[in-house]
């Protein structure tokens, strides 16, 4: 019987031809299978955020009285506005990068050059947003009461036309001559470290609020789409419980409403916005590779088109973030 002689060797690249699923190069098939990955993980991620908001649905803060800020407008009540310019901003380099890839496809290196540049400016437009929002999230505006058992309590004065305003902590916190001093390890109290002191203590909050009648507590109950206020005997009972004054937002404590709030924004958005700064370094990259003639001589522009899948993925993650923490 003749023996049978198998040869396994094989001719050309193992990725070529005929033989690339839906037509795909390696390159852009393995960029698929990361975006595939980390959409997993960001999914993940906004399921846990949704189980948490569901389950604390009744204390959870909204956001509309959290993100309404917009620089050169201090005062001014502008909910969502900056958000909204963000994401736009994000939309657009997205449309600035499918037009680089368009223009690759025609081996216009000029074109390329310029939509690569435009898609850089708006990644760091749009960091440079995040930073901004982020530095006003943790610093916060008007300061809050947390109580023993947790809870937040923040101050209103009546307007008006019958709403309710938010009032700060220092417009009628009373002064007192006391001497605070913050446990740090430059004043030899390194086995009791802490945070920055507030720009006010407990007692001139608690002092401050007894001397002024027309201010009311409104707690982070909401109900009718609204924080609960409590009437002045009502408020007078819940100031017994103060514990502690908390300013802006931080992974431990949060003024704005419940803890667990704070500590999904500051992971989750600086997860994304960890993502948009890797893109835009990958696009700088690309871009100079672009000025430098690199894909001109390979006559093919492919590694923009790989990025580009990247960046459209991080702009269509945004708008989960967006729909998930500002508008649901």
């Amino acid at each position: 019987m003749a023996a049978t002689v198998t040869s396994t060797a094989t001719t050309g690249k193992t990725w070529d031809g005929g033989n690339e699923p839906m037509g795909a190069s390696y390159g852009k098939m393995m960029m698929w299978f990361f975006i595939v990955s980390d959409a997993l993980t960001f999914s993940g991620f906004l399921a846990a955020y949704g189980f948490s908001r569901f389950k604390f649905i009744e204390t959870w803060p909204i956001a509309d009285e959290v993100f309404n800020h917009f620089p050169f407008m201090h005062g001014v009540d502008a909910p969502m506005y900056y958000v909204a310019f963000m994401t736009f901003i994000l939309i657009f380099s997205s449309v600035t990068m499918v037009l680089a890839v368009d223009a690759g496809h025609q081996m216009k290196k000029t074109k390329v050059a310029i939509y690569m540049l435009l898609t850089i400016v708006g990644g760091f437009i749009f960091l440079g947003s995040q930073a901004w929002e982020w530095k006003n999230f943790i610093k916060g505006e008007y300061g809050a009461i947390e109580t023993k058992g947790g809870a937040i309590l923040q101050f209103v004065t009546k307007a008006e036309d019958g709403s309710y305003e938010r009032v700060k902590l220092a417009d009628f916190a009373a002064h007192l001559e006391t001497d605070r001093v913050n446990n740090t390890r430059s004043n030899g109290i390194w086995f009791e470290e802490s945070s920055d002191l507030p720009s006010v203590s407990l007692d001139e909050v608690v002092k401050g609020f007894e001397a002024h009648p027309e201010i009311l507590v409104r707690t982070e109950m909401i109900k009718d789409k609204h924080k609960t206020v409590l009437s002045r005997e009502e408020s007078l009972v819940r100031m017994k419980d103060a514990q502690i004054v908390v300013e802006g937002a931080n992974l431990e404590r949060n003024e704005y409403g419940h803890k667990l709030f704070a500590d999904f924004f500051f992971f989750i958005t600086g997860f994304h916005g960890f993502h948009v700064f890797s893109g835009v370094m990958i696009n700088i990259l690309i871009f100079l590779n672009v000025i430098l003639g690199t894909y001109e001589k390979r006559r093919s522009y492919e590694m923009v088109e790989k990025v580009g899948l990247y960046w459209h993925f991080v702009d269509l993650v945004w708008v989960f973030v967006f729909t998930f923490f500002y508008l649901v």
